[in-house]
């Protein structure tokens, strides 16, 4: 096929109307079904010579598609809807900004909703956005127990998990059983022997892994959990302040904190400061995500890191894939320590 040259189709011969597939069409020497394949970017034909010559054709007469009637025609929006506990939270406004930047790089748009952690407000929020014609979610809200999550699977809604997995349902992940082997092995090799542990709530898997690794490095180094050191909590500072109070109560108390996050981390530091000690010194403490304000407290704390870009771009890619028909499943993403000074070695 010939690429033709500026000026062999001109909107004034069109009447003033913006060009058309069947212009391109008409103007490259082919079908406007053929058209229509090599601009589609979904469609196997897209990425050959012939589709791209095609474009060429497309971009001399001036041809823009339009997205909003193609959309319609597959019964896309080409939106993603994407559930969050909250976005106060450091870490889901991280991730929510990740999966927005992600998802407009691939034409897609994001929606977001909050549901504080409450089964009844997930489901509330995520029909909304269903009733919105979102084209799949994303949820950041997955329970131990299905809840939401499980009745997407039954109805066959496209979705993807990001931080939290439950089931069958394809997820992207921080590998979180690893970063809590990490934080407690960083304690361990400091020579603390009494480490407690700030768990998180038992509704998220990402808790429940942390606390995995966390007794998993515990039982290498053949020492005991102490059940009297570990304490739920929320993912809030205040939960973490609560439970640094309780544990600098305690007879003898911990030498060092392992905190599922780091909003529960910077609550322990919180509590040390409020009762006249210092970090580390008096206790050392490691939290998890590494937000930005971890390294800019006036003792950086030492945390585990977390890749918010590729697991949010990854969970992005994995939606896309289950919406345009193709297969998806449970990505993880290996965390990394980062020393820092609120670890010390044990007196």
């Amino acid at each position: 096929m010939d690429r033709p040259e500026t000026g062999d189709f001109a909107p004034a011969a069109n009447g003033g109307k913006p060009p058309t597939i069947a212009d391109v069409a008409r103007t490259a020497g082919v079908s406007p079904s053929t058209v229509s394949r090599a601009l589609n970017r979904e469609h196997r034909f897209y990425r050959s010579p012939s589709a791209a010559r095609i474009r060429e054709v497309a971009d001399t007469i001036g041809y823009a598609p339009n997205p909003v009637a193609s959309n319609l025609r597959r019964q896309q929006t080409s939106t993603i809807g994407v559930l969050v506990p909250r976005l106060t939270d450091t870490v889901m406004a991280m991730l929510y900004e990740e999966i927005a930047t992600a998802g407009l790089k691939r034409g897609y748009h994001t929606l977001v909703a909050t549901t504080h952690d409450d089964p009844t407000r997930e489901q509330e929020s995520g029909d909304v956005l269903l009733q919105r014609r979102v084209d799949g979610l994303i949820l950041t809200t997955a329970r131990t127990d299905g809840g939401f999550c499980q009745e997407l699977a039954d109805k066959g809604v496209a979705h993807v998990l990001a931080l939290r997995a439950y089931g069958g349902s394809p997820a992207t992940v921080g590998d979180d059983r690893l970063g809590g082997y990490l934080a407690t092995r960083h304690l361990i090799d400091l020579g603390h022997r009494r480490i407690a542990l700030v768990a998180g709530p038992a509704y998220a898997s990402s808790a429940l892994g942390r606390r995995a690794g966390y007794e998993d490095a515990l039982r290498e180094a053949g020492f005991p959990a102490d059940e009297q050191v570990i304490l739920p909590s929320s993912f809030s500072m205040e939960s973490g302040e609560n439970a640094g109070r309780h544990l600098l109560d305690l007879a003898p108390r911990p030498t060092a904190v392992f905190a599922v996050n780091d909003n529960t981390a910077i609550g322990v530091l919180s509590a040390v400061q409020r009762a006249g000690l210092r970090v580390p010194d008096d206790l050392s403490v490691v939290g998890y995500n590494d937000i930005p304000l971890a390294a800019r407290l006036p003792v950086p704390l030492t945390t585990v890191r977390v890749p918010f870009d590729a697991i949010a771009t990854a969970a992005v890619d994995q939606l896309i894939g289950l919406i345009t028909g193709a297969p998806a499943e449970t990505r993880t993403f290996a965390p990394t320590l980062i020393p820092r000074r609120t670890t010390g070695r044990a007196a």
